[in-house]
């Protein structure tokens, strides 16, 4: 089996504070990011205690550097570094079976979901695909689904959780915290959350023949509200863009993955305009 992994980091167990996923942070980030390194290699012990796996992780955090290889098994594949053209996805279209998606959170605005956020919290407010709002899950979900590749597993708090089951029914979900507030967690220990995905991907992999790409079907509108109106501003100068509010833009295209161009472009562009004049 050909497994890709996008892990994120804000949904790994016990973070409840943009200090503890923050590279510049040099007290608690440094241990973070050895739990979420060992949360996406339960992931893939857990796959691959069902049969081998060929794995491509996609490190997709931040300035997407900060995996500790020595945690990771030494025959997998990982891609570094900032920025890569499809961020959170990128190679995803390289024909895997199946992906994971570790340390996910929920999308902003979302209630009681810690950290909440979509993308980048600067720059959007909201992300809307066809009328309906989309987070990072769906928003990745949806382009794998464009090469055929189904989300067989999501590690994150309850929120997303919640969320990815509404669309993707059959994905395998390991709840690691649950979010009291914006920034306060009731989290299981990390040994417990490494059981638990390890557990859940290997069910996951089981029950991966009842998996699914997740596709939306063309035409795709996407509207992106911005937080600032100068980041529509900026936005707003790149063809197929139309402006409709103040902060709101809109994007057509015949499939989906023009659309999800379209964003990445939209949300780099939009980071410019939140430097100070």
């Amino acid at each position: 089996m050909k497994l890709y992994i996008s892990c994120d980091m804000e949904g790994t167990a016990g973070i409840c504070s943009w200090n503890q996923c923050d590279p510049t942070n040099t007290t608690e980030y440094p241990i973070y990011r050895r739990m979420m390194s060992r949360e996406v290699r339960a992931a893939i012990d857990g796959a691959r205690s069902v049969e081998p796996c060929e794995v491509l992780v996609n490190d997709s955090h931040s300035r997407m550097h900060n995996l500790l290889f020595e945690e990771l098994p030494n025959d997998i594949r990982v891609l570094s570094g900032y920025r890569k053209a499809f961020s959170m996805v990128q190679s995803g279209d390289e024909g895997f079976d199946g992906a994971f998606f570790t340390g996910y959170h929920a999308g902003i605005g979302v209630e009681r979901a810690v950290l909440a956020h979509t993308y980048s919290p600067n720059v959007l407010y909201g992300v809307r695909v066809n009328g309906v709002e989309f987070d990072e899950a769906l928003l990745n979900a949806a382009y794998l689904g464009e090469f055929g590749v189904p989300v067989l597993l999501v590690t994150g708090d309850e929120a997303l959780c919640t969320a990815v089951r509404e669309h993707l029914p059959w994905v395998e979900c390991a709840q690691v915290k649950r979010s009291i507030d914006y920034y306060s967690v009731d989290s299981v220990t990390p040994a417990a959350a490494i059981e638990l995905i390890a557990e859940a991907a290997r069910s996951a992999i089981l029950r991966r023949t009842q998996a699914r790409p997740f596709c939306v079907e063309g035409p795709v509108t996407l509207q992106i509200e911005t937080v600032g109106v100068e980041c529509a501003d900026y936005i707003a100068l790149v063809p197929g863009f139309a402006r409709v509010g103040g902060r709101s833009l809109r994007f057509s295209g015949a499939s989906y993955l023009p659309v999800f161009q379209a964003l990445i472009a939209a949300m780099r562009i939009g980071r410019s305009a939140t430097e100070r004049a």
